[in-house]
């Protein structure tokens, strides 16, 4: 598993919902289009941070959406400063993935690490239910904010 370097190559299936939120910079961080927001409860119960793969998400955390932009936030910054749009529920996203095919449509899907669809619940965020797999592309209906299922 690894997570995200750079920006994912996501694709957008209709309409794009967004929302603007504060990104929490109680460590630095960067942030990737395409990587999956949430509100890491134990750390932060304001603003939302990247899930990567060292993350331990817990039965209360909350699955904000899928970051629609990069951002570099340092621990210096001015927490209201470091604004971020973030696809939100009803947007359908397209992550590029080989998990899934269209036989597991309505499945939930999860996010084993920023960069990674899963199948498997454990600690992992869950974004939504699949919709449509075509072109080497998993389209996930994002049902967001939502509490995470971890474990």
């Amino acid at each position: 598993m690894a997570d995200l370097t750079a920006s994912a190559p996501i694709r957008i299936w209709g309409q794009a919902y967004t929302e603007k939120w504060v990104v929490d910079n109680s460590v630095a961080q960067a942030i990737y289009k395409g990587g999956p927001m949430i509100m890491d409860l134990d750390v932060d119960t304001i603003y939302p941070r990247m899930f990567l793969d060292a993350t331990v998400v817990g039965n209360t955390d909350i699955f904000i959406g899928i970051a629609a932009e990069d951002k570099v936030v340092a621990t210096t910054d001015t927490e209201t400063d470091n604004e971020i749009e973030i696809y939100v529920e009803p947007t359908i996203i397209g992550f590029k993935s080989a998990v899934f095919t269209d036989a597991d449509v309505g499945d939930l899907v999860y996010m084993s690490d920023s960069a990674t669809l899963s199948a498997t619940q454990a600690d992992n965020p869950e974004l939504g239910r699949l919709k449509r797999v075509r072109d080497g592309y998993a389209y996930v209906i994002l049902e967001s904010p939502s509490i995470c299922t971890g474990a």
